[in-house]
């Protein structure tokens, strides 16, 4: 039995061996395509990722006689600024950057070090944010980001967008963060323009509305859900650690690849720096250029995970909370179906229901629909158990924060009248960041039957309302965290790439 186990253990470790170096044949060969700004989990800019979709899936044909009548959208608030704790953040790692250069310098054996491995950056560094008082707030970039989505939208649903504006037939829902209405006005902007008189641009005034955000249960069920609250607060300390083995073992390659004490934090707020420089800045050799490709798919895989764990399919909690947008979803397609059967005068009905938000609203909206699922997980879901965490690399995974919920990423939802059609009369088609993905509840087709939409995805989240979900003992929404069972995969990962390291340097 003894040697049983052994060989096992063997296998285990010769399959770990044969992953590590085909994945370091990979990085190899794709190094000089290596693009970070397609690594920055929910931090990454929208054009970076939008079109980064699964080629192994072909998307349905929709018949010549099917049109489009009615069209939800949910989108998160484009690219922004880091807030004002996170500027503060960096404005202590620019202090800690000097100790430790300063602390380098007092030592006469690295004087030859720091002047081959410092990179010249760092010597004098500020944060590009240095002295602002104000943060969160969209940019200019993500402005551009969602006006030009209104004007892509327009150009593809021409049969929506047809009619004149009113706030009735094209609603603009937003959260009351001013980066989400923001959104909201630059992406009605590009959907509206050359349809009024205003400026050369022919612009129009259009509504947009907001609930509170204490009782925005539409938009911000997040803020709302007390169940939610307390169990983020109980998790994200088991988030935390387990992140903690990746940043110390990342923490150790940089103090010896350049020769300064870097602590966790450092190794933190370095990876912070990468993401804002790269995605807001379009910086990607200074502080992402700290770190190997194989770090970064690192760092950023404990980013997708905290996703996962207090947003996504790590507790059916953070999207369960969120069915009162999808009951709000298929009531507006009931009744576009009314509407189409009454035959319903054109101007008297609404066609679109556009909403612009956050993160932690599109992701739980994603979860409802079942997308990003590795296999047979759909069934998981709708009876409420937990997921196993995503696969770190160099596993493939489904679950990527920069293609789940990028700045500007958006679910959108699309109903369709196929009247030749003799099973059903509507579809719905889901459309993620712009490009069909399949459902996993309509046998992984992006273009659902309406009926078979309602029952198999909507339906079976329904069993219980948001004040039922949200009121329920901390005891029973509590679940212990664990690491994903892949150490083995990690640890020779690790010893290869030092490895790897130490005979490429």
């Amino acid at each position: 039995m003894a040697v049983i186990r052994w060989r096992e253990g063997l296998m285990m470790v010769v399959a770990s061996i044969l992953l590590v170096f085909s994945f370091f044949e990979l990085l190899d060969a794709a190094h000089e395509a290596f693009d970070v700004r397609q690594h920055l989990s929910t931090v990454s800019r929208y054009g970076a990722v939008k079109d980064i979709v699964d080629d192994s899936f072909v998307h349905s044909n929709i018949p010549g006689d099917c049109n489009p009548i009615h069209l939800n959208l949910v989108a998160r608030h484009g690219t922004r600024s880091p807030t004002k704790k996170r500027m503060r953040e960096l404005d202590n790692l620019a202090a800690r950057i000097q100790v430790l250069l300063s602390e380098a310098k007092r030592i006469p054996e690295q004087h030859d070090l720091i002047s081959q491995n410092i990179p010249a950056w760092l010597w004098g560094w500020e944060s590009p944010w240095k002295g602002k008082i104000k943060g969160g707030q969209l940019i200019s970039l993500g402005e551009d980001e969602l006006y030009r989505l209104g004007i892509r939208v327009r150009e593809r649903f021409p049969d929506i967008f047809s009619e004149e504006y009113h706030p009735d037939v094209f609603t603009v829902r937003t959260t009351q963060v001013p980066r989400a209405s923001a959104s909201a006005v630059a992406f009605g902007m590009g959907l509206f323009s050359g349809r009024g008189s205003l400026g050369e641009g022919r612009h129009r005034a259009f509504a947009v509305t907001s609930e509170s955000r204490a009782s925005d249960t539409m938009l911000r069920f997040y803020d709302c859900c007390q169940s939610y609250k307390q169990f983020r607060k109980s998790q994200e300390p088991a988030v935390d650690k387990l992140k903690e083995p990746i940043l110390d073992d990342i923490t150790s390659a940089l103090a010896i690849r350049y020769g300064l004490n870097f602590t966790r934090q450092d190794t933190a707020s370095l990876w912070f720096l990468c993401k804002q420089e790269a995605s807001l800045l379009d910086i990607t050799d200074q502080a992402c250029e700290l770190f190997h490709p194989l770090e970064i798919a690192l760092l950023e895989w404990t980013d997708d995970l905290e996703v996962f764990v207090l947003k996504g399919y790590g507790k059916s909690l953070n999207y369960r909370m969120g069915v009162p947008l999808i009951e709000d979803i298929l009531q507006s397609m009931e009744q576009a179906i009314t509407a189409k059967e009454e035959e319903h005068v054109p101007g008297s009905y609404e066609k679109a229901r556009l909403r612009f938000a956050h993160a932690e609203t599109v992701v739980p909206l994603s979860c409802l629909l079942g997308l990003f699922l590795e296999g047979s997980e759909l069934e998981k879901i709708q009876r409420e158990e937990p997921l196993q965490l995503p696969p770190k690399p160099p596993q493939r995974r489904n679950w990527r924060g920069s293609t789940v919920a990028p700045f500007g990423g958006n679910n959108m939802l699309v109903l369709y009248s196929c009247p030749a059609n003799n099973s059903s009369k509507y579809f719905v088609q889901v459309l993620h960041n712009e490009h069909p993905i399949p459902m996993p509840g309509c046998d992984n087709s992006d273009f659902c039957p309406f009926e078979v939409f309602k029952e198999r995805i909507v339906k079976p989240h329904l069993k219980e309302d948001f004040n039922t979900v949200c009121n329920v003992d901390l005891g029973q929404v509590e679940e212990k965290l664990k690491e994903p069972e892949n150490k083995p995969v990690v640890w020779f990962l690790y010893l290869f790439f030092f490895f790897f390291s130490s005979t490429c340097s």
